[in-house]
């Protein structure tokens, strides 16, 4: 009986955990200013037309032997795909925009499976340096 209730914790703590997660498959999705040691360092969701260049970081958990792709997306117009191949049960992946400092307005990431089903988006506010 002691056993069934501490797996029961144990499956309660993890189902508590993935509620925090922006998906399922997906512990970790932000926008940085750099990535030191495979983690994002400096998270924004805004930055002025000084930057030039943003990171987007995702942790993608459960989807070994897919592909996802990192779609950045300006004006409704695709700028970058940026795939990768997922070789582990947690896998750290993240891709880079240099931006022009005219591409002023909303980004919008999405993390895509490899037939474009959409897992995630984040969307980047990139602003005009007053």
């Amino acid at each position: 009986m002691k056993k069934i209730v501490i797996l029961l914790g144990l499956l309660l703590s993890l189902n508590a955990l993935s509620d925090e997660w922006p998906h399922e498959n997906i512990s970790n999705a932000v926008f940085a200013l750099d990535i030191e040691d495979r983690v994002p360092i400096n998270i924004v969701e805004e930055a002025d037309n000084s930057l030039g260049k943003i990171y987007f970081f995702t942790n993608i958990r459960n989807l070994s032997g897919e592909r996802i792709t990192h779609r950045w997306i300006y004006k409704d117009k695709v700028m970058a795909d940026v795939s990768f191949n997922i070789n582990g049960p947690r896998w750290r992946v993240w891709s880079s925009k240099n931006l022009w400092y005219t591409w002023i307005g909303e980004w919008k990431v999405q993390v895509l499976t490899l037939d474009g089903s959409v897992l995630y988006e984040k969307i980047f506010n990139y602003t005009n340096k007053e």
